[in-house]
């Protein structure tokens, strides 16, 4: 038993939970159609060279990778490309993204990432960006050279000053990576390779001090932070949360990023959550998954060739993410089809009767999908951050519109 509900072993629901119970005959007879695909998240690698305390894929509820293959073997990869071709004449699509992921996407060599790249870029008939998602732990001359040549962007974690990013980002043996990560930083700042620099992505951690982490994470010049919360669900719920007390604690962390960013008069960078929240309240549409309502156009290919939904989806519980499906035989278009895709689609249809009554409803978005998890009622649930959403999406609001009314009686 989990909080009241029966599960099989492994944490997997006994009993279909939403979004399984999703009609979805009857949403495409209301005039529903799925939104193509145009991000496709390759696992290359299903292993990693660090062992972060916070990690989705190696620490929570689904231990699948345990019996992944190391690397995306060869026919896998022209298999791959194969299908996102298909996905790519089907849709009539100009341009899609393809990230390169893993665990550690630098365990694959140089040489295997090239052909894999080309692979792709050789059979689909649209522009093709490639990002490289790591933990910089070996990125290095050799690595940047590549990346550069064949125009892969990339993207860095990053928790913070050495104390704040080694307090859980460590190797298997306990030894902090701050040191590794911030040299390679170091030369993705050299030209020609700053050119590549996609931003830093930092794990809220309710220890670290939020001006210092700030401050740190600026020092390496990223045009993009991405502030990501830890993953958790209503089962098992994000360090600090789970008291009936009210608190907001990831929300007062973050306030007190934004209202330095906010009155800074040349903004050093892009922070993903604060743009995507202003953008949302003057009425703009989301790209993130963190908020909003905008459908989701992502999809996962492990390094076997499983097609799954958000990888994130296994904090939730174990084969969460799964669809059956397999680029040997089922097409993207098959994954289209499936009511966990389409649950991430629907926008204002997948949110709860709370959710719906909420006030910042289509700002916020129920908030990360996988972050909504109940067991027994699935994930047609508020966030198991909504305290902390509604806090920081009313702060966001209240310091604009007293910005704007400031405006107003200027121009009287």
């Amino acid at each position: 038993m989990l909080d009241g509900h029966d599960t099989r072993p492994g944490g997997r629901p006994a009993l279909p939970e939403w979004p399984l119970t999703l009609d979805l005959a009857a949403l495409a007879a209301s005039g529903w159609r799925p939104t193509p695909f145009r991000q496709f998240i390759l696992k290359i690698h299903s292993r990693c060279d660090l062992a972060c305390t916070y990690c989705y894929m190696y620490e929570m509820a689904d231990q699948s990778w345990r019996s992944r293959p190391l690397r995306m073997a060869p026919d896998v990869v022209t298999a791959v490309a194969a299908r996102i071709a298909e996905h790519v004449r089907a849709h009539d699509l100009p341009s899609i993204e393809l990230i390169l992921h893993g665990g550690e996407p630098l365990l694959v060599s140089p040489e295997e990432i090239e052909r894999l790249v080309g692979t792709v870029r050789d059979g689909v008939e649209a522009d093709v960006a490639v990002t490289a998602q790591t933990n910089g732990v070996r990125l290095d001359r050799t690595y940047l050279s590549l990346f550069d040549r064949l125009g892969i962007g990339v993207g860095v974690s990053l928790d913070g000053d050495r104390q704040a990013h080694d307090r859980s980002r460590t190797t298997a043996d306990g030894r902090g990576s701050y040191h590794k990560v911030a040299a390679g930083l170091r030369l993705l700042a050299e030209p020609p390779f700053e050119r590549l620099f996609r931003g830093l992505l930092c794990i809220v951690d309710l220890r670290n001090d939020p001006t210092e982490t700030y401050r740190a994470l600026l020092g390496f010049g990223p045009p993009t932070i991405d502030f990501l919360l830890p993953h958790g669900t209503w089962a098992q719920p994000p360090p600090g949360l789970g008291r009936d007390d009210g608190a907001t604690p990831y929300a007062d962390w973050l306030i007190e990023i934004f209202d330095q960013w906010y009155a800074a008069p040349a903004r050093p960078a892009n922070v993903r959550l604060f743009d995507e929240i202003i953008y949302l309240l003057v009425g703009g549409a989301s790209a993130s998954e963190q908020i909003g309502l905008s459908p989701t156009a992502m999809v996962v290919v492990e390094t076997d060739g499983t097609i799954e939904q958000s990888d994130i989806l296994k904090s939730a519980y174990e084969g969460a993410p799964l669809t059956g499906l397999h680029v040997s035989r089922d097409s993207f278009d098959d994954a289209l089809r499936l009511p966990g895709i389409a649950a991430r689609q629907i926008g204002w249809d997948a949110l709860s009767d709370t959710c719906r009554a909420c006030e910042v409803a289509r700002v916020c978005g129920g908030g990360h999908y996988a972050h909504r998890y109940r067991p027994g009622s699935g994930f047609r649930n508020p966030s198991v951050y909504c305290a902390d959403l509604l806090r920081l999406i009313t702060h966001v609001a209240n310091t604009i519109k007293r910005d704007l009314m400031a405006l107003q009686k200027d121009f009287r």
